[in-house]
């Protein structure tokens, strides 16, 4: 079974090095850039199956190399981790509306982040091995028979509740404005108000109470809604 590869975008020398040393003790292998630029053109060359992105680099940020990464068809499904020291909300909620899939604040622990890089790519993995199959947590969409589940109870859902649903789960830990979600669910050629997020959002709460997973679905103040898996 061939490794996974690991791009490292990082300025500081010595966190770099830790990385490396970190993650090719876990059997990655792994690339190095030392700013945006190298980062950008490693990423085309390579295809990682992983970027661990510094936010705060000289000249071109990590928040603005993830949009990036996102705007091009050859990068836009790589998993991203943010690696920043800036770990207030607003900060995070930047980053994930970047493009960013987790987020670890510096300070952090090796064995922590290998632990995040490992989640990331089993859930990426099992994403592709079954497409007709899609899990977050203990909630389960079988695209085959139109059916959503959680912990294997079946949940009825309308048409715009499924896509919703589908397009959460598939799109997680990130932040979407109303608009991008009316793009995205609703299609871009359909007229509708805004504030119909918001009832689907509230109609889609609802049928999820029960169950206990409706905090899933996370309203970010001035922002829009993120789908978060919360640990129990």
């Amino acid at each position: 079974m061939s490794q996974n590869k690991i791009l490292i975008i990082e300025d500081e020398p010595a966190i770099r090095d830790m990385l490396k040393f970190t993650l090719t003790s876990s059997d990655y292998a792994v690339n190095e850039a030392s700013n945006a630029e190298e980062g950008w053109k490693s990423a085309l060359a390579d295809k990682p199956d992983l970027i661990l992105l510094d936010w705060m680099m000289p000249g071109t940020s990590g928040v603005v190399l993830a949009e990036r990464f996102r705007k091009n068809d050859q990068t836009a499904n790589i998993p991203i981790i943010m690696l920043t020291a800036r770990g207030e909300e607003s900060d995070q909620v930047q980053g994930f509306d970047a493009g960013a899939d987790d987020y670890v604040v510096k300070p952090f622990s090796p064995r922590a982040l290998v632990a995040r890089v490992q989640a990331l790519l089993r859930r990426q993995s099992n994403q592709k091995a079954n497409t007709d199959q899609i899990s977050a947590g203990n909630m389960r969409l079988d695209l085959e028979s139109h059916r959503f589940y959680v912990s294997d109870e079946e949940i009825k859902l309308g048409p715009t509740e499924f896509k919703l649903v589908h397009f959460f789960m598939t799109h997680p830990n990130r932040v979407f404005s109303r608009t991008q979600l009316l793009d995205h669910v609703w299609g871009v050629n359909v007229v509708v108000e805004e504030r119909t997020v918001d009832v689907h959002i509230r109609r889609l709460r609802k049928l999820l109470e029960p169950t206990l997973v409706a905090d899933y679905i996370q309203t970010i103040r001035g922002s829009g809604y993120r789908f978060s898996v919360v640990e129990g």
